[in-house]
Formats: C-alpha cells, sequence, structure tokens
C-alpha cells in the first residue's frame, strides 16, 4: 500500500507475537488460520488506494499498550479489519469490472448503429490511425501548428491579426479570484485553476487581435474573506506592453464578478450547483451590455458578441453552455479535472458508498454539467493526451473511436447524418518566462551571499532548506508536492535512503506544502508527513533530506533556483500527473527532471527532452534516474540545455497562438436578428416582417397559425445528405414567398405605428412585467382552471396592459388552439406562446383577422445548433420499437411516433405506459454514445416524449426573449406546479421570481422524477426569496405577488 509504510512497523509487531500463537492462551481465531503470515497477507491482498488514516490511529493505539494480552487482542483486531479491507477491495473490482464491461457494450452498441445509420461504407480514410495515435483524439500543438520559433515568425502571425477585435468570454466560478496576491492554497478551491484563468485571461488581452477579455466569476463579499472579492470589476494589469497602440475605452483584460447564490457568505464549490442560473441571468446580462459599449465603441454602432465563450471546470461549463445557448456564440471548455474520473477513484477507496460520495461531491451533478459541456462545445481543450485516452473516454459523450470516423467524414465532405463530437485540442498551459533568469549552477563559493549580486543577502528561504544539510554544497534533488498518498513521497524517500550512491552524492529537499502542527493537518496528510519522518529516522537521513514547515508562493522561484545552483535535479514521482506545471517551471530555471511515466509528464518530455521518465511504483528505477543525472555531468548539461532551448513551447503567447488559431477554425455563430437604425425603445425593429431575404437565411421554415405543425421532412435533411433537387427547392421558395407576402407580415407591418409605444411588436416589449403560466397539467381543464386563477389574481393589471402573459408548454400549436377554444381564451390574452417543450415561439399577432400566431423564426436559427435532423428521427424510432412490454402476449409497443404534433425541430412520441418507458436519463445516455445532441424531455405525466434541440428548453426561450426584445429576467414571474415535465427544475433557477402553486401536477413526481440522478436541491436552491408558493386560489395568488414585490398591496 504505497504511501504508507508506518504498516511495515506494526506489521513486524504482529510477526513479533507469532511464536506466541502457538500457545493454549492464544487466540483461537488467528490459531485456526494455521501457518498465517500477516504481511504475506496484507502484500497480496490489500493494494493502494484505501485511505488507511483510521487503521494507522489504531497502530498508535496498540503502540501505547503496555498489557501484552491487550496489545495482540489489538493487533488481532487489525488484522481482521485488514482482512475486511481486502474484501471490500475485491467487491469493488467486481463492481468496477461490471461497469465497464456494461459501458463497452454500450459503446460498441451506440458505434455499430452509429455506423450502419451512415449511408456508405467506410473507407481506408475513414478507419483512420490506430486509437492510441494522436491525431485520433485531438490537434497537438506541436504537431499541428506552426511554432514561434524566432522574432520573424511571431511578427508574421502578428500581422495576419491586425484588424481583429475579438471579444472573449472567460468562466471560472469557485474559489477567490483576483489579479494580484492571489491566496493559492487557502482552501481546496483556490488553486491552481485560479492562477491559470487569471494568467490566461492576461495572456490572451496581450495578443494583438484580441481587443477585450472578461474573466466572470462570484462575487464575494463574505466578512471572512478580503473586500478585494467585492469589488465588481477588476482590470488586469497586462504585462506585454508591444500591442498598447491598439489599446481603447474598455480594451483589456477584466475579472468581472456576478453576484449569485447566498449574500455575505463564501461557499465551496459543491454548494453552488443550485445558484448557476442566477449566475447565468447575471453574466447574460453584462455581455449584452458591453457588447452594445463595445459596438459603440469599434463596431460601428452593431453589437459586438463575444467570439467565444470558455468554460473552466464543470460548474462554469454548465454556465457557459447555457450562456452559449442564449447567444448562440460558439462555446470552448476545459475540465482541469473531471467528475467520472474522481468517482472511480472514489469508489476505488472504499470508504465512502456510491450515494456518501454523491451527497458529498455532488458528484452526478458535476457529471451531468460535463456531459451537456460535451453536447455544446465546439473544443474542448486538454493539457495532455492522457486526460483524453484515460479521462474523457469515461463520458457517454465522448467516443474516440466514433470520433475518429466523423472526422474522417468531416474530412470528405461527406455527410455525418446529424452527430457532431466536440473537437478535442491539446494545448499545454502557458508560463511566463520573462522574469525568469537561469541560475549558472556553481556551489563552489559560500552560500551567504548572493553571487550575482553580492551586496544583496541570500532568499530567506535559502538559509531555511540549507539548515537542515551536513553538507549544503552536494546537488539538491527537488520535491513539490502536498502531503497527498498519491504525490508518492514516501516512495521517493525510500528509493533514496536505500541507495548509499545516491545518498552520498545528493541532498533531499521535500516541499510539502505549509504546516503548523502535524496533529493540526488532515488525517490523510499527517499520515504522509508521518511516514515520511519515520523513513527519514529508519534510514538515518538526518543532516541529508529538507522539509521546511513554511513557505510563501514567491519563494517557490527561489527553491527552483537554489536547486539549480546546486546543479540538482527536479522529481515528480505521482503515481499518476495529470499535467505537471511543476515539471514545466523547473525546465525554466535549467532543473533536469525525472519525472511519472504515468499521464501530462510523458508529452513534456517528449518536447523538452530534459530528462528521464520512470515507474512510480520501482522504486530502483527511481534511484537510479536520479543516481545517472546527479552522476553523469555531461547528461546533466544535455539536460539542462534542452530544456531551455524548448521551453518557450509552453509560454503563454504560444499557448495564446495556438488557442486563437482554434477559436479561428470555428464556424461565426452569433444573434442573427438585423437591428435598424430606430432604437429599441420607440421602432417595430426586429418584426417578423423586416425583409424577405430572411426567408432564404432560414431554410424556408416559415410556418403560420396551424400550418406550424410538422408534415415533412426536417429542415435539416439536406445538410444531412438527404435527396431533393432543384425544382423542389425553388418551388418551395416560391410558396414561401406567397404565403409570405399575402399573410400575417404584410398586414403587421401596417399595424405597426412608429409613433406610438403600443405599437411595438411583439406586445410583451410593452409591458412592465411578464407572467408566465408554465403549469405542466395533463389535462386542458386543469390548466385551464389554473390560467384563470392567475388571471383573477392579477385582473386589473391585466386590463390596463401592465402585464403581459406568456403559455410556456409542451403542447404542439394546435393543441394551444384546442386549449384556448376550450377554456374560453383568445389568443390575445397571451403575448406569446413557448411550445414543444422550448423548441418553438410564437406571437400573438397584433390584427386577430390575419391569423392568430406569428412564429419567431429567429428562434429556430439561434436554437439549430447541432441539431440531428433525420440522423437523430431514425435512431429515435429503433429506440422506440425496441421499447416493449414483454409481459403482453404480443409484445405489445408502448412508444409510438406523434408524428402530427411534430415540428422541424421537436420529434414527439407518445407513451401508452408511462411506467415500463426507461428514465430519460437512460435515452439521454442512448443518444450521445451515437453522437446525438439533443434534449428528451418526458412531459405530461409521462404520457409523452418530446426531443428537442440540446440549446432549446423553456427556460432558455425565456433568456431569448431578453437577447432579442429586451424583456428584462427580473421583470418575469414563473408560475409551475409542485412538480412537472422533467424539465421542470430549469423553470425555478436564476433572477425571474417563481410562485409554485400548491398541489399542481403533484402526482407526475413519483414517475417522472423517481430516476433523477441527483435532488432537486442540486438544482435550485431550497430557500430563495424569489421562490414562493401559493394555494391555486387567486386571492393567495395575488397575495404570494405582493410577497414578491410584484404587485403592490
Amino acid at each position: 500500500m504505497a504511501g504508507n509504510d508506518w504498516i511495515n512497523s506494526y506489521l513486524e509487531a504482529i510477526l513479533d507475537v507469532g511464536p506466541g500463537l502457538d500457545d493454549k492462551k492464544s487466540s483461537l481465531l488467528l490459531r485456526e488460520r494455521g501457518r498465517f503470515s500477516p504481511t504475506r497477507y496484507f502484500v497480496e491482498e490489500v493494494v493502494s488506494g484505501f485511505d488507511e488514516t483510521d487503521l494507522y490511529r489504531s497502530w498508535v493505539r496498540a503502540q501505547a499498550t503496555r498489557s501484552p494480552q491487550e496489545r495482540n487482542t489489538r493487533l488481532e483486531n487489525m488484522c481482521w479489519r485488514i482482512w475486511n479491507l481486502a474484501r471490500q477491495k475485491k467487491q469493488l473490482e467486481g463492481e468496477l469490472a461490471q461497469r465497464n464491461a456494461k459501458r463497452r457494450l454500450e459503446r460498441e452498441r451506440g458505434r455499430r448503429e452509429a455506423v450502419a445509420d451512415m449511408s456508405e461504407d467506410l473507407s481506408e480514410g475513414e478507419k483512420g490511425d490506430t486509437v492510441g495515435d494522436l491525431s485520433a483524439h485531438g490537434d497537438s500543438v506541436r504537431g499541428r501548428l506552426p511554432r514561434i520559433n524566432s522574432v520573424d515568425a511571431m511578427e508574421a502571425w502578428v500581422n495576419q491579426q491586425k484588424g481583429k477585435k475579438l471579444y472573449i468570454i472567460l468562466i471560472s466560478l469557485h474559489g477567490l479570484l483576483r489579479g494580484d496576491n492571489m491566496e493559492l492554497g487557502r482552501d481546496s478551491d483556490t488553486g491552481g485553476q485560479v492562477k491559470y484563468v487569471v494568467e490566461l485571461a492576461r495572456a490572451l488581452a496581450s495578443m494583438p487581435g484580441v481587443y477585450r477579455v472578461d474573466l466572470l466569476t462570484r462575487q464575494v463579499s463574505a466578512p471572512d474573506v478580503d473586500w478585494s472579492y467585492g469589488e465588481p470589476t477588476e482590470m488586469l494589469n497586462i504585462r506585454n506592453e508591444d500591442f498598447l497602440d491598439e489599446m481603447g475605452e474598455s480594451s483589456g483584460a477584466y475579472i468581472v464578478r456576478i453576484p449569485f447564490g447566498p449574500k455575505d457568505k463564501y461557499i465551496p464549490k459543491e454548494l453552488l450547483w443550485p445558484h448557476i442560473p442566477e449566475f447565468v441571468d447575471g453574466a447574460l446580462n453584462h455581455i449584452i451590455r458591453m457588447s452594445k459599449s463595445l459596438g459603440e465603441q469599434i463596431g460601428g454602432g452593431k453589437p459586438v458578441w463575444p467570439v467565444a465563450i470558455h468554460g473552466h471546470y464543470a460548474d462554469a461549463g454548465d454556465s457557459a453552455a447555457l450562456l452559449s445557448g442564449a447567444l448562440n456564440v460558439p462555446m470552448l471548455f476545459t475540465g482541469h479535472s473531471l467528475g467520472r474520473d474522481k468517482l472511480e477513484q472514489l469508489l476505488k477507496q472504499g470508504r465512502l458508498s456510491r450515494d456518501e460520495i454523491n451527497s458529498t461531491y455532488k458528484i452526478m451533478r458535476r457529471i451531468e454539467a460535463e456531459e451537456l459541456s460535451l453536447d455544446v462545445s465546439e473544443i474542448v481543450i486538454t493539457s495532455t493526451r492522457q486526460e483524453i485516452e484515460e479521462q474523457w473516454r469515461l463520458y457517454d459523450g465522448f467516443d474516440p473511436i466514433l470520433e475518429r470516423k466523423l472526422r474522417a467524414r468531416i474530412r470528405r465532405n461527406v455527410s455525418c447524418y446529424g452527430r457532431f463530437m466536440p473537437r478535442m485540442a491539446i494545448i499545454p498551459p502557458g508560463m511566463e518566462f520573462h522574469h525568469i533568469v537561469p541560475q549558472d549552477g556553481d556551489m563552489d563559493g559560500e552560500i551567504e551571499g548572493n553571487e550575482d549580486h553580492p551586496s544583496s543577502p541570500d532568499p530567506s528561504i535559502w538559509i531555511e532548506i540549507m539548515r537542515f544539510f551536513t553538507n549544503s554544497h552536494k546537488p539538491m534533488i527537488l520535491a513539490l508536492a502536498r502531503p497527498d498518498p498519491k504525490k508518492n513521497i514516501t516512495t521517493l524517500v525510500t528509493a533514496f535512503g536505500e541507495c548509499r550512491p545516491l545518498r552520498e552524492l545528493a541532498n533531499l529537499t521535500l516541499i510539502m506544502g505549509n504546516r503548523d502542527g502535524i496533529d493540526e493537518m488532515s488525517g490523510t496528510s499527517s499520515s504522509v508527513l508521518l511516514s515520511v519522518l519515520k523513513l527519514i529516522d529508519k534510514y538515518d537521513l538526518y543532516g541529508q533530506v529538507a522539509y521546511p514547515k513554511h513557505h510563501k508562493q514567491s519563494d517557490v522561484p527561489d527553491i527552483y533556483r537554489l536547486a539549480a545552483k546546486t546543479k540538482g535535479v527536479f522529481i515528480n514521482p505521482a503515481f499518476i500527473e495529470p499535467f505537471g506545471l511543476t515539471l514545466i517551471e523547473a525546465a525554466a530555471h535549467g532543473l533536469p527532471m525525472v519525472a511519472t511515466k504515468n499521464g501530462g509528464p510523458v508529452d513534456i518530455h517528449r518536447v523538452l527532452d530534459n530528462g528521464l521518465l520512470v515507474d512510480p511504483h520501482d522504486q530502483q528505477s527511481i534511484a537510479d534516474a536520479l543516481l545517472k543525472l546527479v552522476a553523469e555531468k555531461h547528461l546533466w548539461a544535455k539536460c539542462r540545455q534542452n530544456g531551455l532551448k524548448n521551453i518557450h513551447h509552453f509560454s503563454w503567447p504560444e499557448h495564446c497562438k495556438a488557442y486563437l488559431s482554434k477559436i479561428a477554425g470555428c464556424k461565426p455563430r452569433h444573434p442573427q436578428w438585423q437591428k435598424s437604425d430606430d432604437g429599441a425603445d420607440t421602432s417595430d425593429t426586429d418584426s417578423p416582417g423586416d425583409s424577405l431575404r430572411d426567408i432564404q437565411d432560414l431554410s424556408l421554415n416559415l410556418r403560420f397559425s396551424l400550418d406550424g405543425e410538422k408534415t415533412g421532412g426536417s429542415a435539416n435533411d439536406s445538410s444531412l445528405g438527404s435527396e431533393g433537387n432543384a425544382a423542389d427547392k425553388k418551388s418551395k421558395i416560391e410558396n414561401a414567398v406567397l404565403a409570405w407576402s399575402k399573410g400575417v407580415v404584410k398586414d403587421t407591418r401596417k399595424a405597426v405605428d412608429h409613433n406610438s409605444s403600443s405599437g411595438k411588436f411583439p406586445s410583451l416589449r410593452r409591458r412592465k412585467q411578464i407572467f408566465v403560466v408554465a403549469v405542466d397539467f395533463d389535462t386542458f381543464a386543469s390548466l385551464a382552471e389554473a390560467t384563470r386563477k392567475i388571471f383573477e389574481a392579477v385582473e386589473k393589471e391585466r386590463v390596463e396592459g401592465s402585464i403581459g402573459f406568456i403559455l410556456s408548454t409542451s403542447l404542439a400549436i394546435s393543441e394551444i388552439c384546442s386549449f384556448l377554444a376550450s377554456g374560453g381564451f383568445s389568443p390575445s390574452d397571451f403575448d406569446a406562446f413557448i411550445c414543444n417543450s422550448g423548441s418553438d415561439l410564437y406571437y400573438s399577432t397584433p390584427n386577430p383577422e390575419d391569423g392568430p400566431f406569428v412564429i419567431d423564426f429567429y428562434y429556430h436559427s439561434h436554437i439549430e445548433y447541432r441539431w440531428g435532423g433525420e440522423g437523430l428521427r431514425k435512431t429515435l424510432f429503433r429506440w422506440s420499437s425496441s421499447v416493449i412490454d414483454k409481459k403482453a402476449e404480443d409484445a405489445e409497443r408502448i412508444v409510438s411516433s406523434a408524428e402530427q404534433l411534430s415540428t422541424d425541430y421537436c420529434y414527439a412520441f407518445t407513451v401508452k405506459k408511462p411506467g415500463l418507458v426507461p428514465p430519460v436519463k437512460e435515452l439521454q445516455k442512448v443518444l450521445r454514445i451515437q453522437a446525438l445532441r439533443c434534449h428528451a424531455i418526458y412531459c405530461q405525466n409521462g404520457t409523452r416524449i418530446n426531443v428537442i434541440p440540446v440549446l432549446a428548453s423553456r427556460s432558455q426561450a425565456l433568456r431569448y426573449l431578453y437577447v432579442r426584445w429586451g424583456v428584462e429576467l427580473a421583470s418575469m414571474v414563473v408560475f409551475v406546479g409542485e412538480c412537472g415535465d422533467t424539465d421542470y427544475e430549469g423553470l425555478l433557477g436564476g433572477v425571474h421570481k417563481s410562485v409554485i402553486l400548491k398541489g399542481a401536477c403533484s402526482s407526475a413526481s413519483s414517475q417522472l422524477h423517481a430516476n433523477r440522478s441527483y435532488p432537486l436541491s442540486d438544482i435550485m436552491p431550497l430557500e430563495s426569496p424569489n421562490v414562493v408558493q401559493a394555494a391555486e386560489e387567486s386571492s393567495a395568488i395575488r397575495s404570494s405577488l405582493e410577497q414578491l414585490g410584484c404587485l403592490k398591496s
């Protein structure tokens, strides 16, 4: 059990009492086991991965026990606990094997079906390289992109960027972010990611062609943190001044802090999940205002939309996906660490059950956010190939083999039939090297006094380290890692202690974080540290090993300099290292490296070629590599020179060049509607009748009134390679133009009055508040009754016109017509209708005689990203035919297509027996495995399934209304039931108000939501001032609105 060498001592103690086992007084349990060897049993049966903190404490108590009988009893109990660990380990191994086998079968089945759906056989070109080949998984920066190897090359690239004015959004939600004096290590949320995103923002803003970079995070105004984290905006200093002539009024890099979550309280990342919709709404408001401001400065009056939104970690990925959908802007994602990988590791440790892990780490919510990020992202940026091959491939939404096939088809310009896979781009993190002056490596003189500047004293951290050594002139082996079993520090100390030639030639320095007292450290950290101290004592390494208690972040460069000055070596012996930023830092200071062969160091070594890779489990291999570099001076000098020569590959300019090149390869997306010169407050801008040219832009997806129902193929068919000819297209154009010119739009123009605020289209633009009826009843009568109660509660304001209404539902437009007729409502009672679970948006027309509805076809262009079209339809048909009632005599199908209710952007299915249908997460998994990006929603109490685009939803439709028409989200009130469709929770979070009608839709809970992967509390805040409950009575509803501050009492 690596990292827990203290176990040897208590096992030796167990063996010490071995002879006594033959005595009659010895334990019957141990005697019955015959020639039992606890040491051999432990080594063979118990493997690394368990946290033995409690076991260690038991051993300490056993050691302190003087009574031999009691001591033997304690040791015997520990043997049984070891046996229990082994039993748990075998059980976990079996469960892991079952999960892997199931995942493999699901992948293979999905891959076969996806390939079968693609009409032509795969050519040799599509077969691509092996799975392990780099091209199969992403683009290596080194292999695909030209390097900045000279000033001339850099100047050539700079000239290509001139004239660009890019606006980039970065998002990093958790931890404490500020530009200077970062409190790295203050808590588990304020670590390397915080430093990375701040430096990335700085570096991007200093690149040519980039006008502004906004780093969005949480505003924290808590008494236990510094006041600077409560500042709304912080401008970051840009160190590169070469492009200052391109600076403008709002240019540069900024940390923008969005208030969301509990006020006056700093909370860990696991508790941020329910508050993400609130962040999204706040960030959306900032981006729209900034885009308009930049438009005035550099866009000629037109908004300058972000060229990309980049989420960092799962919580920011979830936020970036929603913002990308609301703005129709490309999304990038960097995971930093991944939930599925962490779940696998925690399950292997065996100390927590799956439910306990989910409760502690909100792991399933995190995994779903990462799956959504895969659905929406254009590019996923990784640091290493290992991250792709061993971590991302655990996800339903990424299959490296299928990704390779799809990429080959794209290169050959062959249809992928609605299947999409994000591009994996390997771009190592950057570093600032301009301030680093590599040490010459000469310790012949005394250490007292700086040799480069004789008048200046040595850094204090040098003195702190040197006091440990008997001979401070020996080369220093440096390890810099927190005391964590995964970092494998004890194996390093053992390797050093057992290699006499290495001990004679070198000293060992262990920088293991900061500590005051060992007893005050966490159980795992204290266990590792005590193991190190015992090993130092065991091998008598006093005077040869340094382990200072404290160091500052600013001391780290000086520590590297000291190691280089002594002609030392940097080592990272971790079992697995996702990237290895410390290896790059060490190389920049002229230190050769010895590093684990598992993970990111392999990629770093391939670029730098400045050291040796070792098996972290083989202590002899570690000792040999260290001895080789320390003893062979020519090899040390060669590795040092290679590192310094190649280190520029990991510079920030290199990183940003690769980053911006990837963004340039994305298809530009932004809101499509055209703005007129009139102000938004006084004109009929954005009327659906602005231009006949718009018809062709939207692939003829114009349907009015009841013609909104789907009668033909998907609008995406042509892009997916479906059959069609020019004559049919011409006929469609002519018919659409004729319908457009004769229909609602022509008369809508007549109805609009530029000089009257009442002439605004749609009418929701002139409302002070918008009430959204989103109660998911499964009968028209129940929905009509609830709607009447809401109308009655605000009858006065409704008549005055200050309040408008939106009906948000899973119903199709034809069903809405039936609902309005049966309930005695007029289409004009509502300003807008969000239909088909958010895939269609209609407005009531100003002139009822021209037709009841007009569709917002721009909304379709807003949500059609990655819509699967006919390929998705085929997969859904195949899935529906597989869902049968096996107990019925004829294996009755219980899911069937509802063609009359389907539209171009909503495939509807009816369900006969909801209880027999797999949960929605299983259907979503099937679709993701086949690279189909969409939302599956179970609605109307499980009797219908709507499958809609991944960027569409009822909550996202509300954000679209804000982006297009300026309808403030804070002025909206959403009415929902106690439960609803499986998209119900999305309606409850955000800056809008919510009223939950007691007793409404409560029967849906057990059927639709019982199989949710995570509790509702992980999605919406349980206690929010924006959410109230009310009885389904008009007086109670009005009282709740007064409580929310929407109405005056």
